[in-house]
């Protein structure tokens, strides 16, 4: 299937690893051009060397920085001329329940978590513009299976993922007249390195993720390329009338219909 990605431009936050990384790993096979920002020069580095220095730009880039949109969108247009979309992906917030977890975490979470994914898709809405029709571009937002089911021990994520689902929703509306779709993916449990980092602290390792498949309809967790093929996929025009959704990509683990 050609999802007529060749020549097209993405930018992806967070994308030095985990499922940001798989997903531009996606969308450069397919032939699209892709910025990708990470906190670290190092796993901004080594994500654009194995993504290939003539299909990747990297910018080292913290989302709560009120610059870092500007800086996504000029990187993009210097060095591949053009822009068509982005992922907007943040790393997971602490753990913790509601009782637990500290005011200045809260507060973190929200500049970062929160605030810039909210400034960054300000800035990509306006520096889209208006597309053609047929050509629409597409921003999705990375959020996490608690849009439909709190997580235990994750308060932060259980309190502002569902009003970035919520945002998601709405900015689609005011953006679907302009040409540019605007998606929300619903990851449940993945193989990242963050995950098999912790699952290694546990006593004892293979019960961990045996524990955690055990939860889960396919009874295994999910490898970051799966995702990355299906966000590529959403991001992708072959997917043109896609938006205002949210898409779980979690192996069945939320139980609601």
């Amino acid at each position: 299937m050609d999802l007529g990605l060749s020549d097209r431009v993405y930018v992806l936050t967070g994308a030095s690893r985990g499922l940001g990384f798989a997903t531009a790993q996606a969308l450069a096979a397919d032939g699209a051009n892709v910025v990708v920002s990470g906190r670290t020069e190092a796993t901004v580095k080594a994500a654009v060397d194995a993504l290939g220095p003539e299909r990747a730009e990297g910018l080292v880039a913290d989302l709560g920085a009120p610059d870092t949109g500007d800086r996504l969108v000029a990187a993009a247009r210097t060095r591949f001329g053009r822009l068509d979309g982005a992922l907007i992906s943040v790393g997971g917030p602490p753990h913790g329940g509601v009782l637990d977890v500290a005011d200045e975490d809260w507060h973190a979470a929200f500049a970062t978590l929160f605030m810039g994914t909210v400034r960054l898709a300000r800035t990509l809405a306006a520096a889209l513009g208006e597309r053609p029709p047929g050509d629409a571009a597409a921003i999705g937002l990375v959020l996490s299976s608690s849009v439909r089911q709190p997580l235990s021990t994750l308060a932060i994520s259980n309190g502002f993922r569902p009003g970035l689902a919520g945002l998601a929703k709405d900015l689609s509306n005011q953006l679907g007249p302009k040409g540019i779709r605007v998606f929300s993916l619903l990851p449940g449990a993945f193989l990242t390195d963050r995950n098999l980092e912790l699952m290694a602290a546990a006593p004892d390792p293979a019960k961990a993720q045996a524990d955690r498949s055990a939860t889960i309809p396919l009874r295994r967790m999910g490898r970051p390329e799966e995702f990355g093929r299906v966000a590529a996929f959403a991001l992708s025009p072959a997917a043109s009338y896609l938006t205002g959704t949210a898409l779980r990509i979690d192996g069945g683990v939320i139980t609601a219909i």
